[in-house]
C-alpha cells in the first residue's frame, strides 16, 4: 500500500492520472480508480498494490496510517482487552 498526498484536488487528480497511465505502459493491464471526480482523495487498484492519493486535510481526517500502527500507538484501553 502506497499513501500519499497531492497539495490540492488538481494535483490529486494528476498525480492519479500520471501514475495510472505508467502502470499501464508498464503492462499492469486494468487499473481501477475510484474517488478521482472529486479530487479530494483517489484510490487506485492496481492488484498487488494500492494507491491512496489525499489532499492533505483528508488525508489528516482518514489517519490510514494509524491502522497499520503497531500496538505501542494504541490507546490504552484496547491493551488491557
Amino acid at each position: 500500500m502506497v499513501i500519499a498526498s497531492g497539495r490540492s484536488s488538481r494535483q490529486v487528480t494528476a498525480l492519479a492520472e500520471q501514475i495510472a497511465s505508467k502502470l499501464k505502459d508498464m503492462g499492469q493491464g486494468r487499473v481501477s480508480v475510484e474517488g478521482k471526480a472529486q479530487g479530494d482523495w483517489v484510490l487506485l487498484d492496481a492488484g498487488d498494490v494500492i494507491i491512496h492519493i489525499f489532499r492533505p486535510e483528508v488525508r489528516e481526517f482518514y489517519k490510514l496510517e494509524k491502522m497499520w500502527s503497531g500496538p505501542s500507538e494504541l490507546p490504552q484501553a484496547v491493551h488491557r482487552a
